[in-house]
């Protein structure tokens, strides 16, 4: 069944490019990739503003210092990221959570490096699913554009609509990219349509069994640094080692494959063993902050209450 779009969808200079209610059929999707009149240079993205910059002064911070503690990896992500050219207006949308939300630019970010860093280590596919990330860019994200700050932001819970139009986020991003990409199929817009689907069918926006592994990378990395990052909905992040464990207990419910979930853990540990060759465990030792209220939703009526 097409997905219905709740929300219009605008191009970044304010052009109506999709209208609510929209359901993105195949013969939508073939028409709306058509090449548009106007082109849009790609520009490379590691030497745009401050980028290099910020990344490095992530990967020194807990618990990326050890993530991210092998300098031959770090230069190998910095190789591939000077490889990504990019839309301007993608561009120019990074520069704009980085002006206005800080928390979703530096996640946009880390989540394509820790994507690269994961997609190089899995046996026997990694050469062609490095190339696949590497084409996404730091993206996944791109549709909370749409979302206005006072809601991306928002220390108290969220109302029903403003939930609503966050998690179109998926949807706004896939159409956005595809405009500017002119490809429905770009690897970009597919994994910022199904970052959160879960391989059992319960995430959104279509409720699919996600199979992608260059999705599925995506999915992990998102999950883990939401939990490790602060976050206007919580006053404190979650410590790296319940991070992790959230992580198992999803693979464990078949959300997520186990693999990806496995390099992670990997890369968190000092001496980096091969992620098919140490045991993971199940046991619950870590403890969700207190006053975290993500997922948690009022009633449109009781926001001035």
């Amino acid at each position: 069944m097409p997905i219905i779009t709740k929300f219009p969808v605008y191009d970044f200079e304010n052009r109506l490019l999709v209208e609510a209610g929209t359901k993105l059929t195949p013969e939508f999707l073939a028409e709306f990739q058509a090449p548009q009149r106007k082109s849009y240079g790609a520009f490379p993205l590691i030497s745009h503003g401050l980028i290099r910059d910020d990344l490095l002064h992530q990967f020194s911070t807990a618990p990326y210092d050890v993530i991210f503690s092998q300098s031959d990896k770090v230069a190998d992500i910095l190789a591939v990221m000077e490889q990504v050219r990019l839309p301007l207006p993608i561009l120019q949308g990074l520069d704009y959570f980085r002006r206005h939300d800080f928390h979703t630019y530096r996640h946009m970010l880390m989540i394509f490096a820790l994507s690269i860093l994961i997609a190089g280590e899995l046996e026997g596919r990694a050469d062609l699913i490095h190339a696949k990330i590497a084409q996404s860019g730091p993206t996944h994200d791109l549709g909370k554009i749409a979302v206005p700050l006072a809601t991306l932001l928002k220390k108290g819970p969220l109302t029903i609509r403003e939930h609503d139009m966050l998690r179109h986020h998926t949807l706004t991003g896939y159409l956005l990219l595809a405009h500017y990409m002119q490809d429905t199929s770009n690897i970009a817009a597919i994994i910022a349509r199904d970052h959160h689907e879960r391989r059992n069918g319960s995430g959104y926006p279509g409720g699919i069994e996600q199979r992608d592994i260059n999705v599925e990378i995506t999915t992990v990395a998102d999950i883990y640094d939401a939990l490790i990052a602060q976050r206007p909905y919580r006053p404190v992040s979650f410590d790296n080692r319940t991070a992790l464990e959230e992580l198992t207990w999803m693979a464990d419910r078949g959300e997520i494959g186990w693999d990806v979930v496995r390099v992670l853990i990997s890369y968190n540990r000092r001496n980096k063993p091969s992620y098919k060759k140490f045991e993971v465990s199940l046991e619950r030792r870590g403890h969700a902050p207190e006053s975290n209220i993500y997922g948690k939703v009022i009633n449109d009526h009781q926001e001035g209450e």
